[in-house]
């Protein structure tokens, strides 16, 4: 029987480079023979980041969020999971809100704040964090290894897949604002000769995941 992988995209527009290279990890790990479960965060009931309930730190409950809403069925796919990729845009320097209350939810129900042993997971999945950017590649490297760092500890062994200088419209001559601070020409040129690469690198990716 094939692995499940559970797939988050956490950003909101569909067929653009975040929601392409998550398809393309994905069809990666399928064609490594894993079922795959998706997951898209703007499309999910309401839900909100962690409420500081502490309902977790009860050994009842332990390793698992108890607060019911439309990331439950979200956190309760990762926690039976083989594998997860996970990938969000870069927002104002950040991974989007979306990614953001996961994360929080993801990693507080692992921690126990016990000196001994700082993480109750006894589940280790591999982990691929996606992020795209329309900043150069290494612009928001230290960040994105701080999150690569965390979900090791806490989630499993975790890679990155940085995809930088975007795309992020088909006509920037269209926008009701002059976008000085792009060209768009390069970036379509680099949308038609890199991404696809990316692309080509997040299959293998997914399907290496698949493998562990």
């Amino acid at each position: 029987m094939g692995k499940k992988i559970v797939v988050v995209n956490a950003g909101p527009r569909k067929g653009w480079n975040t929601d392409t290279l998550l398809t393309e990890a994905a069809k990666g790990a399928e064609s490594a023979g894993a079922e795959i479960v998706r997951f898209d965060l703007f499309r999910l009931e309401k839900y909100t980041g962690c409420i500081s309930c502490f309902g977790c730190k009860k050994e009842k409950f332990k390793g698992q969020c108890i607060c019911r809403d439309g990331l439950k069925p979200v956190l309760d796919a990762i926690r039976e999971s083989d594998g997860l990729i996970i990938g969000s845009p870069n927002y104002l320097s950040e991974l989007t809100a979306s990614f953001r209350a996961l994360y929080e939810r993801l990693i507080f129900q692992n921690l126990t704040y016990n000196t001994d042993k700082y993480c109750c997971n006894e589940h280790f999945i591999p982990v691929l964090l996606v992020m795209t950017s329309n900043a150069p590649d290494t612009m928001y490297l230290p960040m994105m290894q701080n999150y690569q760092q965390t979900l090791t500890n806490f989630v499993g062994p975790t890679e990155l897949l940085i995809s930088g200088d975007t795309l992020q419209l088909k006509d920037y001559s269209k926008t009701d604002w002059e976008w000085s601070l792009f060209d768009p020409e390069a970036k379509k040129a680099r949308h038609e000769t890199v991404f696809p690469q990316e692309c080509q690198k997040a299959f293998e990716m997914g399907a290496a995941l698949a493998r562990k």
